[in-house]
């Protein structure tokens, strides 16, 4: 049985362990008021670019477009989304999972990082990182996703990608955080028979300037936009599990240091109990 002194020790080391925990749950939960602000207010607007863009290349026909059709290349890039920081429960270990399990081949997989703990633990496992952009997602700006967006469509026009994916956390609310893995390029286009009208079918797409010029612009632009909804989203969920990990430890703190009390209580009573034993025979055996 541990003695009266270790009991202490583990309690006290506990109890600051606690201390810090708490702070970190009042920090996150500050940055995840303001993250989730950002993320619910920005949602419809990347939705309704989806939506658009869908809409677009639906009623376009078939147009001969680089961006539409895969340019031969075995090579696949993946802009991974994750935190710089643990203590998150299973947040950056989620993407993880999800890009390893993707069923991408990890030989043809080109990884752009954004957060330090994906990066590593892709690393760790054998991927290639081209990229490790892990400051982004600090402060995330559209700035930053148009340069990744850049340099991802540069790597697919030289035909070193013949896909491109992006991985990160869907923010739904506070509690409830969703990894997702999206193809970005080649676009491909929804059709469903539900959403096909005879004023759908019928009505034409008409570009000006000519289609390629049009989708040149614009899908880039849909790209980018993509990312840095990702982006958006991502903090506000890193934010939300941080808050969930550390307020679980806080409570987990609390039951430990309740167990610890009474067995602090309980050797305590003992040592009392052993001295009072000790005290009444020293007496008898004077007697």
């Amino acid at each position: 049985m541990a003695s009266m002194r270790d009991i202490k020790r583990r309690k006290d080391s506990i109890q600051s362990t606690q201390q810090i925990t708490k702070a970190m749950k009042l920090v996150s939960t500050v940055k995840l008021q303001r993250a989730r602000v950002r993320a619910e207010n920005s949602k419809p607007y990347f939705e309704k670019m989806y939506e658009t863009v869908q809409s677009i290349l639906e009623k376009s026909g078939n147009i001969d477009h680089p961006y539409l059709t895969a340019n031969g290349s075995s090579g696949k890039a993946v802009i991974a989304v994750t935190a710089n920081r643990g203590l998150a429960g299973g947040y950056n270990n989620n993407i993880v999972k999800l890009i390893v399990d993707s069923g991408l081949k990890k030989e043809e997989v080109a990884v752009y990082g954004i957060g330090k703990k994906g990066v590593e633990a892709l690393a760790r496992r054998g991927y290639r990182i081209v990229e490790d952009d892990s400051d982004i997602i600090n402060e995330p700006l559209f700035s930053d996703a148009a340069a990744i967006g850049r340099k991802v469509l540069e790597a697919y026009a030289a035909g070193e990608v013949g896909e491109i994916y992006l991985a990160y956390t869907e923010f739904k609310n506070t509690v409830v955080h969703t990894p997702k893995l999206i193809k970005l390029l080649p676009v491909e286009v929804e059709t469903s028979q539900e959403k096909e009208t005879e004023a759908s079918k019928n009505a034409p797409m008409n570009f000006e300037p000519e289609a390629e010029e049009s989708l040149d612009m614009i899908i880039p632009n849909y790209i980018n936009s993509t990312i840095y909804g990702a982006f958006i989203e991502a903090v506000a969920s890193e934010n939300g599990a941080r808050m969930q990990a550390m307020d679980a430890a806080t409570s987990n703190a609390d039951e430990m240091i309740s167990a610890l009390s009474l067995a602090y209580n309980r050797a305590r009573q003992g040592a009392i109990t052993q001295e009072l034993t000790e005290i009444i025979s020293g007496a008898e055996a004077l007697n």
